[in-house]
C-alpha cells in the first residue's frame, strides 16, 4: 500500500517535470514511449488508489501556459487523447464506443493550435497550455502561409473556433537544422520542439521566415450542422482551412486497425511526423452521446506505434577521437529514414560493444530510433549473410594523426590515442568542451568554431595550435579562417548538396565584415575570463578531474597555483580526490604545454584564483544522495556526465569514478561495461537515467 503511494507520488512529479519541459521549454526530456508507459503506470494505479486522483495529471491537459505571450483562455477547454498500444486495448475501446463507422487519419506530431474567426476574419490564435489557459500567439500564426486571414465563402458564423496541428514537414526540418549548425548554433532536437520553439517567438518575423505549416481536424466554441467528422472536413476545405487528405472513413474495428497497420508501413512517405493514428467515432450525434472525460473525449482515441526499428546495411566501422585520446568505434549506415529522420551514423561504444552486438562489417542491422533517442544497433540480422561480411579491427594507430593507440593503463578498455599535444581532433573536442556548459559555457564556441579555430584550410597556420591561444584570439585572427564543416559525432567533413565537401568563411561575411559570431565569440571570451576556478580546472581536460573533484580543489587550495604545487600526499587528503587522481594531476601540470596554458590564460587577463578565499564550511551535506558515493558510467541521453555528477553534488552526494564496496549507486547508461559487472558482483544499487531522475524528481515532491 505505502509503496503504490509513494510511487504514485514519484510518477505525479515526473510527468509534471516532463509536461513542464515538453509543452513550456520546448524540450524532450524523455521519448515519447517513455512518457506513455509513466501515465499508464499511474492510471493503473489510480484505479487501484481512487483517492489520490484528485490531484493527478492524468485528469489535466498538456502544460501551464507560458509567461512569454499574454495568457488565453479558451472558450471551451482543448483537450487531449487518451491512447491504446495494442489490437487488444483498440478494440476493447472500440467495443465500448458502440462499433463504427470511424474516421481514421495520421496522428501529427505537432503544436496544438486554436484560431478564432469572428464574421470570417481571423482575430486570435493560441496554442493549447493547460488546456484552459494558453498563450496568445495571434501575430506569429498571421506570418504562416497556411493559415488564411480571412475564410472564403460566404454566411460564416459571427465567431467559430477552429482547432489543428502547427508542424514542421520532415524536409522542411532538416534544411533548418542544417542551416542551424552551419552557422555554429544549436539544432533543434525534433520536428515537434522546433515548431514549437518557432511558432512561441518574441519577434514575428524569425516565425515568418520558418516553413510552418499547419492541418485542422475540428471545431471549438460553434457546432456545424452536419452529421459526421467526414462532413466537418468538407466544410472545413470549403471555408480555404488546412486539412489532412490521408483520412479514411471505416464501417468497422478490424478495418480501423487495418488503416492503422498500413499507415505504419507507409509512415516515412507522410510529409511530416507522426506517433500513431487516431480514431474518432464519425457520427456527431454519438460523440455528443459519449461525451468527455476530465481531459479526453470519450469518441475518440490516439493508437501509438511502438518505436520505430529498421533494417538496414552496415557499410562500415570507423574511429573518432574523443578530447582525452579516447578511441569510439561508430557504425557508418546504408542512410535509412527511422522516427521521421534519416539516419547514417550509430555509436557502438567501444571494441568490446561491438563484440557483445555480434554485428560484422557489410552485416543487414536492426537500427532502433525513438522519437529524438540515439540511434542505437540492436544486433545483426544472422539469417542475411553472404559470406562476404568480415569482423571489425580496432585499428592501431590514430586515423587523425598516426598516433599510436594504446590502453591508458593496464585493463582499460578504452583505447587513447598518445598524442594528447597535437593530434587535430584531440584538440579540437578539448576546445569545444572549453566553450560547453559543462565547463567555461562559452556561447559561440561550439563545434564549428572549435574546428574552424583549430584546423582550417586557412591560413596556412592555425590561430589555436594549444588552449594557450584561446583567450588571447582577435578578430583579425578570426576574419582569414576558411574551414570544412565537421559532423560533431564522427569528426568526418560535411558534404553539399552536389556531395562536395561543405566550406565555409565562418567568421567573415561576403563583403568582408565581421559576422555576427565573430564578435559574439570574442565578446563570451572576455566573459570567461571571470568564471569560477572550479570551472577552469574542469575546463583544462586533465584526466578525472571532473565537476566534483574540481569544487573540492578549488574550495581547498582558492587557485590554480595552490593547486599545482601541492604535494600529491596534499592533493590525496582532500575529499574526493585520491591518490590515483591526485597523479593525474601531477602528471598533468609536468607537461611544459600545459604550463604554458595557465600562464597565457593569466597573461590574457584570466582570474585564476578565488578571491578572499575562504577554506569551506564543514557541515553535514544534505539532500537525496547525502553521504552516498554514486559512479555515473556509460552513455548518457538527458545530460552530459559532468552535469549528472553536478546534480549529485548539489543534492548531497559524492560522484566517484570506481566501483567498490562504498559504492552507494551506480547510474548506468549504454555502453555501461566493466563498471556494471562490478556493480553486480557487489550488489551495488543500479539505476538507469530514468531511474535516477526519478529518484531526484521524487525527493523535490
Amino acid at each position: 500500500m505505502s509503496n503504490d503511494l509513494e510511487r504514485i507520488d514519484e510518477l505525479k512529479m515526473l510527468i509534471e517535470r516532463y509536461r513542464h519541459a515538453y509543452y513550456t521549454e520546448d524540450q524532450s526530456l524523455v521519448s515519447d514511449m517513455e512518457y506513455d508507459q509513466l501515465e499508464q503506470e499511474l492510471k493503473r494505479l489510480e484505479q487501484l488508489h481512487p483517492e489520490t486522483v484528485l490531484d493527478s495529471p492524468t485528469l489535466t491537459v498538456g502544460g501551464s501556459a507560458g509567461s512569454v505571450f499574454d495568457p488565453v483562455q479558451h472558450g471551451e477547454p482543448m483537450m487531449s487523447l487518451d491512447n491504446v498500444f495494442d489490437e487488444t486495448e483498440f478494440l476493447a475501446w472500440a467495443d465500448r464506443v458502440g462499433g463504427g463507422p470511424f474516421l481514421c487519419e495520421p496522428k501529427i506530431d505537432g503544436l496544438a493550435v486554436s484560431l478564432t474567426y469572428e464574421r470570417g476574419v481571423l482575430t486570435r490564435a493560441a496554442t493549447r497550455g493547460d488546456g484552459e489557459t494558453g498563450e496568445d500567439i495571434t501575430q506569429n500564426a498571421m506570418t504562416m502561409a497556411t493559415i488564411p486571414h480571412r475564410l472564403k465563402g460566404g454566411s460564416h458564423p459571427e465567431l467559430v473556433e477552429v482547432r489543428g496541428e502547427v508542424f514542421f514537414g520532415i524536409e522542411d526540418f532538416a534544411k533548418l537544422n542544417t542551416g542551424i549548425i552551419d552557422q555554429g548554433g544549436k539544432p533543434f532536437a525534433n520536428p515537434r520542439n522546433s515548431a514549437s520553439g518557432s511558432l512561441r517567438q518574441k519577434d514575428p518575423a524569425v516565425t515568418r521566415s520558418r516553413p510552418l505549416k499547419m492541418l485542422v481536424h475540428g471545431f471549438g466554441v460553434w457546432r456545424p450542422e452536419t452529421t459526421s467528422q467526414s462532413q466537418v472536413y468538407a466544410l472545413l476545405k470549403s471555408w480555404g482551412l488546412p486539412t489532412t487528405e490521408k483520412f479514411s472513413v471505416v464501417a468497422t474495428a478490424a478495418e480501423a486497425l487495418a488503416f492503422i497497420l498500413n499507415l505504419n508501413q507507409a509512415r516515412a512517405k507522410i510529409e511530416h511526423e507522426i506517433d500513431g493514428v487516431v480514431i474518432k467515432v464519425d457520427q456527431l450525434s454519438r460523440q455528443r452521446e459519449l461525451g468527455f472525460t476530465s481531459r479526453a473525449p470519450r469518441w475518440a482515441i490516439a493508437y501509438k506505434y511502438p518505436p520505430e526499428q529498421v533494417n538496414t546495411k552496415l557499410l562500415d566501422i570507423k574511429v573518432s577521437i574523443g578530447r582525452t585520446g579516447r578511441a569510439t568505434p561508430f557504425a557508418v549506415l546504408a542512410p535509412v529514414l527511422v522516427a521521421g529522420s534519416e539516419v547514417e551514423f550509430a555509436t557502438l561504444h567501444n571494441q568490446d560493444q561491438v563484440a557483445a552486438k555480434g554485428v560484422l562489417i557489410g552485416d543487414t542491422v536492426v537500427l532502433r530510433k525513438a522519437g529524438d533517442v540515439i540511434p542505437e544497433i540492436l544486433g545483426p540480422v544472422v539469417g542475411l549473410r553472404d559470406g562476404s561480411e568480415r569482423a571489425f579491427l580496432m585499428p592501431e594507430f590514430c586515423p587523425e594523426c598516426s598516433a599510436k593507440l594504446e590502453p591508458a593503463s593496464v585493463g582499460d578498455v578504452d583505447l587513447r590515442c598518445t598524442n594528447s599535444r597535437s593530434c587535430p581532433a584531440q584538440l579540437r573536442e578539448r576546445i569545444a568542451y572549453i566553450g560547453s556548459r559543462a565547463a567555461l559555457d562559452i556561447e559561440a564556441l561550439g563545434y564549428v568554431s572549435a574546428s574552424a579555430l583549430t584546423n582550417p584550410l586557412e591560413p596556412a597556420v592555425a590561430p589555436v595550435k594549444s588552449e594557450a591561444d584561446l583567450f588571447s584570439l582577435t578578430l583579425e585572427d578570426l576574419l582569414p579562417i576558411r574551414s570544412l564543416v565537421l559532423d560533431p559525432d564522427t569528426g568526418l567533413p560535411k558534404h553539399d548538396a552536389e556531395g562536395n565537401p561543405k566550406v565555409v568563411d565562418y567568421f567573415r561575411k561576403k563583403d568582408g565584415q565581421p559576422a555576427e559570431i565573430a564578435l559574439k565569440l570574442l565578446a563570451n571570451l572576455e566573459k570567461a575570463k571571470t568564471r569560477p576556478v572550479w570551472r577552469l580546472l574542469v575546463a583544462l581536460s586533465i584526466r578525472h578531474v571532473g565537476p566534483v573533484a574540481a569544487r573540492a580543489l578549488a574550495d581547498k587550495f582558492g587557485s590554480t597555483r595552490a593547486i599545482f604545487e601541492a604535494t600529491e600526499e596534499e592533493l590525496s587528503a582532500v575529499d574526493g580526490v585520491g591518490p590515483g587522481l591526485a597523479a593525474s594531476i601531477i602528471s598533468w601540470y609536468q607537461e611544459s604545454w600545459h604550463r604554458e596554458i595557465l600562464e597565457r590564460w593569466q597573461e590574457a587577463g584570466v582570474v585564476l584564483e578565488i578571491p578572499g578565499h575562504q577554506p569551506p564550511d564543514q557541515s553535514q551535506p544534505t539532500g537525496v544522495f547525502a553521504g552516498m558515493s554514486i559512479v555515473v558510467t556509460g552513455s548518457m541521453e538527458s545530460m552530459t556526465r559532468d552535469q549528472i555528477e553536478e546534480l549529485i553534488i548539489e543534492n548531497g552526494g559524492k560522484p566517484a569514478s570506481s566501483v567498490s564496496k562504498k559504492t552507494s549507486l551506480l547510474v548506468a547508461g549504454p555502453g555501461a561495461g566493466s563498471k556494471l559487472e562490478k556493480a553486480t558482483a557487489l550488489s551495488v544499487e543500479v539505476l538507469s537515467e530514468q531511474q535516477f531522475f526519478e529518484k531526484l524528481a521524487a525527493s523535490q515532491n
